[in-house]
């Protein structure tokens, strides 16, 4: 009996030894796994690390080389007023001396006068039947015409020499302000160029049935344009702001890989709402480059629109700013208001970044929303002067004229052709979103294409088309120009809730 205890006893012992080894080897690997996993994650985390030190110190190098850089703009300038303001004080000490001669001379003159005068009286005393007093007043009369005649002579002559001069000064005025601005520019396209990782890419964008391709028209107004083989595609609109939403959607959908209706519904409205973010701050660094101070953000927004905006070609906002620096540069050798001027000179077209939503004229749109925000009367006197609507009141607002002129004036700064189309395909839009229960119109296809989606809650089917054939005839009416244009109305009802799922 007492052995077969001990061998149970026996047999236990080396079960459990074994599984004490057991255990033991268990414990090892799972110390040895996690000795490697957390060497794994140090190496994440330094490679991290050195990643973002990088970055910054890349930012850090480029703030810098942009500071110094600012810092010789400064130097140089320096440089040029205190060359221009010894010229000047030379040309003042010019004058002087010339004054101060011209007075010597005119002395001398009036000396040589009075003893001739004296001479010829006595020599009528002499000869004549006069009294001193009748030839005083005769030699009086006599010198009074010479001296009228000359006087007019003069004053003739010096017009002519002012204005000869004012005409030099301006013209030597703008020439240096042009000088002195290195400013570039540059035409804005009307398509927009999306790089695909391969040709097959093309077919997810298209989608089932070309589901995917027609949601993306929908909800974002914007054409999509390809070849067959092709590993690119071309976003067109004439809408520049419409279009960049459109293209950074489908850059996040291109690189996320999941193409479907609802997806690019979801991404659009995020990007949509993000560019609000990014208009503000676009209008904050152009505020803190010009030195304006403090403005609403509202007109900060609404700078920063203004980049998603084109006039004849030209980019809105980089018109603005090279109004402004110019404004700046003429308004100081004029010795008036530099901050001012450039305000007004970044300004002066705010409005354009509203013509497109509202339809209206730009000119009395930007005076509303920079009275409404209480802003100077020099800004609102341009605003209005640089399209004839009023009369220039300030040396701040000729600045501002003369510097639009020169931005504008450019060679090639302007193309009329891209002006014309953007302007036919925003009527169509106007003439769609006039009927009542329209919510959006989207011009496509060159303006051979105008879709309208109407809102459900006002709109039956039945209404459907006869508002797309009184839209027809309304464009019809209005059009200036040959060929056809299909509308397409859409309804659509959506209906959303939720389900709570109990366990």
């Amino acid at each position: 009996m007492k052995k077969i205890y001990y061998a149970r006893w026996q047999a236990t012992l080396k079960s459990a030894s074994a599984k004490a080894k057991l255990m033991e080897f268990q414990a090892k690997s799972f110390v040895e796994a996690e000795e490697i996993r957390m060497k794994s994650r140090e190496c994440k985390l330094q490679k991290q690390y050195e990643n973002k030190n990088l970055q910054l110190q890349t930012h850090f190098e480029k703030k810098e080389a942009h500071l110094k850089h600012l810092e010789a703009q400064h130097k140089e300038f320096v440089r040029d007023e205190k060359r221009y303001l010894e010229k000047e004080k030379q040309e003042l000490e010019k004058e002087r001396q010339i004054l101060e001669q011209e007075r010597e001379n005119f002395k001398k003159q009036r000396a040589v006068c009075k003893e001739a005068q004296a001479k010829a009286l006595d020599a009528m005393l002499n000869y004549m039947a006069y009294t001193k007093d009748e030839i005083k007043n005769m030699v009086l009369e006599q010198l009074e015409e010479e001296l009228e005649a000359q006087k007019s002579a003069l004053i003739k002559r010096y017009e002519k020499e002012a204005k000869e001069e004012g005409k030099k000064k301006s013209y030597a005025i703008l020439a240096e302000a042009t000088a002195r601005f290195a400013g570039n520019y540059a035409t804005e396209n009307l398509t927009t160029r999306i790089a695909l990782p391969c040709s097959d890419y093309i077919g997810r964008v298209i989608g089932k049935d070309g589901k995917n391709i027609e949601a993306f028209k929908k909800v974002s107004g914007v054409d999509i344009e390809f070849s067959e083989g092709s590993s690119e595609l071309y976003l067109s609109s004439f809408n520049l702001y419409r279009r960049e939403v459109a293209s950074e959607t489908l850059k996040i959908l291109i690189e996320d890989g999941r193409i479907q209706p609802n997806r690019i519904e979801e991404v659009y409205h995020r990007v949509a709402r993000n560019m609000e973010k990014e208009l503000l701050s676009e209008g904050e660094s152009v505020v803190l480059e010009l030195e304006l101070g403090a403005m609403e953000d509202e007109l900060k927004i609404l700078i920063g629109k203004m980049r998603y905006r084109s006039s004849f070609g030209q980019n809105a906002l980089q018109h603005s700013k090279e109004v402004a620096l110019l404004a700046g540069l003429i308004a100081e050798q004029l010795e008036g208001d530099k901050k001012l001027a450039r305000r007004a000179g970044i300004l002066h077209d705010i409005g354009k970044a509203l013509t497109q939503e509202l339809g209206r004229d730009h000119v009395n749109l930007g005076v509303e929303v920079c009275k409404r925000h209480k802003e100077d009367p020099v800004v609102i006197n341009a605003i209005y002067a640089h399209h004839g609507h009023e009369e220039i009141m300030s040396v701040e607002c000729a600045s501002v004229c003369a510097a639009d002129a020169l931005s504008a004036g450019r060679p090639g700064a302007r193309r009329k052709s891209d002006e014309e189309y953007a302007k036919r395909m925003q009527a169509l839009e106007e003439i769609a979103l006039e009927f009542d229960g329209v919510e959006k119109a989207y011009a496509m296809e060159s303006g051979r294409e105008l879709r309208v989606i109407v809102k459900s809650n006002q709109v039956r089917d039945n209404q459907v088309p006869i508002i797309a054939r009184k839209i027809a005839k309304k464009i019809e009416e209005s059009a200036q120009y040959v060929g056809e244009v299909g509308v397409q109305v859409v309804r659509e009802n959506r209906f959303k809730t939720t389900a709570t799922l109990k366990q």
